[in-house]
């Protein structure tokens, strides 16, 4: 029988909190706001399931596009390619520079 090839796959190190991260983030988190063309870096939060975007995409920065919903459109580039992230808040980090 084939293996599940569910979206956490291959995330037991990736999608796992510090021992003493663990637990719930503060909800400040959730009520972040984003205005369109600021630059975000994907930080995936194991805690929040909703809004959860591919672990692909964990670690890398890019662009607000606009609001959906509870979430937000990010274009981050992969490669040669453009590729659409719709993530919460709670699994985004202004960027720094």
């Amino acid at each position: 029988m084939q293996s599940s090839r569910g979206t956490r796959t291959k995330t037991r190190q990736v999608l796992q909190k510090k021992p003493r991260a663990r637990g719930l983030s503060p909800i400040t988190k959730a009520f972040q706001q984003f205005e369109v063309g600021e630059k975000v870096n994907i930080v995936v939060d194991p805690s929040v399931h909703k809004g959860m975007p591919f672990s692909r995409f964990h670690g890398q920065t890019g662009v607000i596009v606009g609001p959906r919903g509870a979430a937000y459109e990010v274009n981050v580039k992969e490669g040669n390619k453009i590729k659409m992230v719709v993530a919460r808040p709670e699994h985004l980090v202004k960027n720094r520079n």
